[in-house]
């Protein structure tokens, strides 16, 4: 296939517009940081706690709208076995989002933490918060993997150019300007970004319904023309309730427990303006994704025969995955496929930065800075932080080549922080009871559960198969809502242990002795009672105090 060149000369100033932008914004984090009279190192993680409404909306907004968002929603509502109803992106984002500002924006942000690890190092110590970030860690790098995937798919149908080159080039300008500015780089490429993927892709959208090769997209009309068979509007059946109940859950849910969230949270002034921030992207997460399902279902209503890309359709051929850029390429104009290109880079871009900063501030905060070098100074810190974007960067860049399902590693991202962080997260901050013992139960039974359900991406089968299970080529699908019972089964782990163990210590049931983790110490108050209090809660109280 020949290369656009073009096409190519669009996408490489988009690339560059993008790299001075982020170069603009880290000499605006290097003047914060000047006048900074706190942790400099802050600023490069939490944007110094004043980034606005409108800022953190977009950059909040952008981090989720991503390869895997736009071109998942595509494929999801195009697939003859799926179909809109299965396109779960769009309200799962929104239930996200509401959920983060009625539940977990307050409580993280009116702390002034840094990182979503930080009250477990409150309350547990460094042992175990350096345990959570290994799922989180392995999350973000499946993430930057899944995008990364998306873009280099849709650059080499469109333009011609090899997906490894374009995967390397994207991640290569990611890397340098996240390395480079840190939040403040990410937010305000972040508006660029996403208003280009909201102006480029509407704007496909009347010229796809105008095409002669798509006749409407009712959703009886299929892409081979066959009435009343495959709507693109899809079926749920009972026998596949379970599963879709537990793909739902696991994208509303699990972001929840992404750093990523917080970060923009933790960025807010205050703790109201980072729930009106979570409410508003709420609603435009909602609008961004409403073209990626026109598209699909345009793609699932055309007539491919009457295009250059001919029969048989996308679907029989197996690329179901790029049905995003084969109908920008073969339903519009060219110029107007190359601004899809565009979106689809912006959006990469968009996510990817905020993935690489994330998990760069868990490890510089809760493990270096606590942990390995507790005397560590700002201008090390910051190192670190950089360090930790490049390795991240690599590690996801070297993943994009080995998966060509872009849906897969889209769910797969979230599935480590759904059954083992999000149980923890929760019982952190809203089980006042939950201590060491508990957490750590409940890290057991939510990863133990989860890796005893299987995995068919990673090719590790199941040992517990639960009621409608199916087998087919010699591989076993669970539709059971597995993920969802190893996530409740931690919460429940996390506050019955909790709650048991606490119960004894302070009954004296259990002697003092028997403490091997030093969770309680005893109150030496001669006027009160000789009550066990949990070393988190005391350290609380004494900040308090002071």
């Amino acid at each position: 296939m020949a290369v656009s060149v073009p096409g190519l000369v669009a996408v490489v100033v988009f690339y560059i517009v993008i790299l001075v932008i982020g170069v603009w914004a880290s000499r605006k984090s290097k003047k914060v940081e000047k006048t900074c009279v706190g942790n400099k190192s802050e600023v490069t993680m939490v944007g110094g706690r004043n980034i606005s409404v409108l800022v953190g909306v977009f950059t909040m907004t952008a981090t989720w709208v991503g390869g895997g968002y736009i071109l998942g929603t595509a494929e999801a509502v195009y697939s003859p076995t799926q179909g809109l109803i299965w396109a779960m992106g769009p309200p799962a984002y929104v239930i996200n989002f509401v959920l983060g500002g009625l539940f977990f924006a307050k409580p993280m942000r009116s702390k002034r933490y840094v990182t979503m690890l930080d009250p477990f190092q409150h309350r547990y110590g460094n042992i175990f918060t350096a345990t959570l970030l290994l799922p989180a860690l392995v999350s973000d790098i499946l993430w930057v993997a899944c995008i990364l995937a998306a873009l280099g798919g849709t650059i080499n149908v469109i333009l011609g150019l090899s997906a490894a080159l374009s995967i390397i080039i994207s991640a290569a300008v990611s890397i340098i300007y996240t390395f480079l500015g840190g939040l403040y780089s990410v937010a305000y490429t972040d508006i660029i970004q996403l208003s280009f993927i909201f102006f480029s892709l509407w704007l496909c959208v009347p010229f796809l319904l105008l095409s002669p090769a798509v006749s409407g997209i009712s959703p009886n009309q299929t892409y081979l023309n066959q009435t009343n068979e495959n709507s693109w509007l899809g079926e749920l059946e009972l026998a596949d309730a379970g599963k879709w109940t537990d793909d739902m859950l696991l994208l509303a849910l699990g972001g929840l427990a992404y750093q990523a969230l917080y970060q923009r949270i933790l960025s807010a002034a205050s703790s109201a303006q980072a729930q009106i921030t979570c409410y508003a992207a709420a609603g435009t997460v909602f609008v961004m994704g409403i073209p990626s399902v026109i598209i699909g279902a345009a793609a699932a209503s055309a007539d491919w025969n009457q295009t250059a890309y001919g029969l048989p359709p996308p679907f029989e051929r197996g690329e179901a995955g790029k049905i995003l850029p084969l109908a920008l390429q073969n339903l519009t104009p060219t110029w107007l496929s190359v601004l899809g290109i565009g979106a689809v880079a912006a959006a990469v871009m968009s996510s990817m930065d905020s993935v690489l900063l994330s998990s760069a501030s868990m490890f510089t905060q809760n493990i270096y800075k606590t942990t390995l070098r507790k005397q560590a100074s700002e201008l090390e810190l910051q190192r670190v932080i950089r360090a930790s974007v490049l390795v991240v960067g690599l590690a996801g860049t070297g993943l994009a080549f080995s998966d060509d399902s872009v849906f897969a590693l889209w769910m797969l991202s979230g599935d480590l922080l759904y059954c083992v962080v999000l149980p923890q997260l929760i019982g952190v901050l809203h089980f006042s009871c939950a201590n060491t013992y508990g957490a750590i139960s409940g890290y057991i039974v939510g990863l133990l559960l989860r890796a005893l359900c299987g995995e068919p991406v990673l090719g590790i089968p199941p040992v517990l198969l639960f009621p409608g299970w199916r087998e087919q080529d010699g591989v076993i699908t669970q539709y059971f809502p597995f993920r969802t019972l190893a996530m409740l089964c931690s919460v429940i782990s996390i506050f019955s242990v909790s709650w048991l163990v606490g119960l004894a210590f302070c009954h004296q049931l259990i002697p003092q002795s028997w403490d091997i983790l030093g969770v309680f110490e005893e109150k030496k108050d001669t006027e009160e009672d000789e009550i066990p209090v949990p070393v988190g809660e005391k350290n609380q109280i004494l900040n308090t105090k002071l």
